[in-house]
C-alpha cells in the first residue's frame, strides 16, 4: 500500500507539466485514472482546448449541504537540468528517502496526498455529511488568468456549491505548520521609456537610457526601504517586495534605442494601499520624463481575508483537528499569490494549508524535494482534516 502510494506520486511527478508547454492532459488523465480506480466520481471540464479542469468527487450523505473544495494546480515552473543534482523529472529517491522532482513541493504533493486521503476516507467506516470536490486547475504558475480566474465564474464551478476551500499552502522548513488566510497582491508592471534615438557618437537629450535609470533608481530605493522592515519580522506577507525581472530594448550597440522597457514583479503587502502604490508608480513615471508610462501585465485587486475565528465553523474544525493531532501552526499572510484569491473573490472562504513540515523550502528552486515519510504523514493529516471539515 505504502509502496503503491509513493509510486503513484513518482509517476505523477514524471509527467512534464512544466511551462511553457505543460502536459495538462497527461496530468488530468493520470489522476482521473487513479480516482476512477478508487471509486471516486470524476468529470473533466474544458476551459478551452488546452486547459482541462479535473473534478474528483466523494459524495456526502447529505449532498444538499454546501460542499468542501480541495484545490490544486497541475502546472509547474521550468527546471534546468544542469543546475540539479538529480533529473528534475525522474522523481528519484535518495538514501534518505528524499524524492527529487519539480513539483514535489509546489504542488503535486498536495494533489496526490488529497487524492490518497479521499481514497482512505471512502474505504473507511467514516461517512462524510458534506460532499468533497477536488479540482485540478491549469495555469496557476503564470497568473491563473486563463485558469482559476475564469473557472470560478463558470456554471460548472457554481454548481459545485462550495462552502469552504482548502487551497494551496506551502511546506514548512520547521516543525510548525503554516495556515494562510490572506495574501499579498501581485502586480506585474512594465515601465516603457521612450526617448531620443540617433547615433551613439552624439550626446542626445531625453534618451530612453536616462529615463530608465531614473525609473530603476526609484523602484530599487523603495525595495530597500521595504527590506529594512523585515528586521525582526517573520511574516513576509506584511511587506511589499519589488524585483526587477526584465529589461528589453535596443537594436545595436551604437544606436540609441527609441524605447527601453523594464519589468518589475511587485507583491503588495496584504494590508497595503493599492491607490497609494498606483499613484507612486505614476509619479515615478512623471519624474523620469516625457514618454514614460506603465503597462500592467497583472494587477490583482485586494480581497477580503478569510475569517479565522470561532465564527467560522470550518476554521474551527481545522483548528481543533490540528490541536488534537498536537500540531503547532502559525497563521500568516501568504507571501505569494495562489488560486485561493479568486475563490475568495467570489465569496467563498478559503485557507491555504499543506500538511508537510520539516521540509527545506525549495519551491521554484533547484533540487526541489520532499521526504517520502513527510509526504506519507501529510496524507494522514489530510485524511483527518478533510473528514472533520466535511462533517461540519
Amino acid at each position: 500500500m505504502v509502496e503503491d502510494v509513493i509510486e503513484n506520486f513518482q509517476e505523477y511527478l514524471r509527467i512534464r507539466s512544466d511551462h511553457p508547454v505543460p502536459d495538462y492532459k497527461g496530468c488530468v488523465a493520470f489522476v482521473k485514472k487513479k480516482a476512477d480506480e478508487y471509486g471516486l466520481k470524476t468529470k473533466i471540464f474544458h476551459l478551452d482546448e488546452k486547459r482541462p479542469v479535473l473534478i474528483v468527487t466523494l459524495e456526502g450523505t447529505n449532498p444538499n449541504l454546501p460542499s468542501i473544495l480541495l484545490n490544486s494546480h497541475t502546472d509547474v515552473v521550468q527546471a534546468f537540468q544542469k543546475d540539479w543534482s538529480h533529473d528534475p523529472f525522474a522523481a528519484e529517491i535518495d538514501q534518505e528517502g528524499n524524492i527529487y522532482a519539480r513539483g514535489s513541493q509546489d504542488m503535486k504533493c498536495v494533489t496526490i496526498a488529497q487524492l490518497e486521503a479521499l481514497r482512505r476516507i471512502k474505504f473507511s467506516e467514516v461517512k462524510l455529511k458534506r460532499t468533497v470536490h477536488m479540482t485540478l486547475v491549469p495555469d496557476e504558475e503564470i497568473g491563473s488568468q486563463e485558469g482559476m480566474a475564469k473557472f470560478v465564474h463558470t456554471q460548472t464551478f457554481k454548481d459545485l456549491n462550495i462552502a469552504f476551500d482548502i487551497d494551496e499552502g506551502c511546506c514548512s522548513p520547521k516543525e510548525i505548520f503554516v495556515v494562510l488566510n490572506n495574501e499579498r497582491c501581485t502586480w506585474e508592471v512594465l515601465i516603457h521609456c521612450l526617448g531620443t534615438t540617433g547615433h551613439g557618437l552624439q550626446v542626445h537629450k531625453d534618451t530612453a537610457g536616462e529615463k530608465l535609470r531614473t525609473v530603476i533608481d526609484h523602484f530599487m530605493d523603495l525595495r530597500e526601504c521595504e527590506i529594512k522592515k523585515l528586521q525582526g519580522m517573520t511574516d513576509l506577507g506584511n511587506i511589499t517586495t519589488i524585483n526587477l525581472t526584465q529589461i528589453k530594448g535596443g537594436v545595436q550597440n551604437n544606436i540609441l534605442p527609441p524605447e527601453l522597457v523594464v519589468g518589475f514583479d511587485i507583491k503588495i503587502a496584504a494590508d497595503g494601499n493599492h491607490e497609494d502604490m498606483e499613484k507612486w508608480i505614476n509619479d515615478v513615471c512623471k519624474k523620469a520624463g516625457k514618454g514614460v508610462y506603465p503597462e500592467y501585465v497583472q494587477k490583482n485587486i485586494k480581497v477580503t481575508p478569510t475569517l479565522l475565528t470561532d465564527e467560522n465553523p470550518f476554521w474551527s474544525a481545522i483548528d481543533s483537528t490540528l490541536k488534537t493531532l498536537d500540531l503547532n501552526y502559525l497563521k500568516i499572510n501568504s507571501p505569494g499569490a495562489t488560486d485561493a484569491r479568486f475563490v475568495r473573490r467570489v465569496g467563498v472562504p478559503a485557507v491555504g494549508f499543506s500538511p508537510f513540515n520539516n521540509t527545506p523550502l525549495r519551491l521554484h528552486d533547484n533540487d526541489e524535494f520532499i521526504n517520502k515519510n513527510i509526504f506519507l504523514t501529510g496524507i494522514s493529516i489530510y485524511e483527518k482534516l478533510i473528514r472533520n471539515v466535511a462533517n461540519v
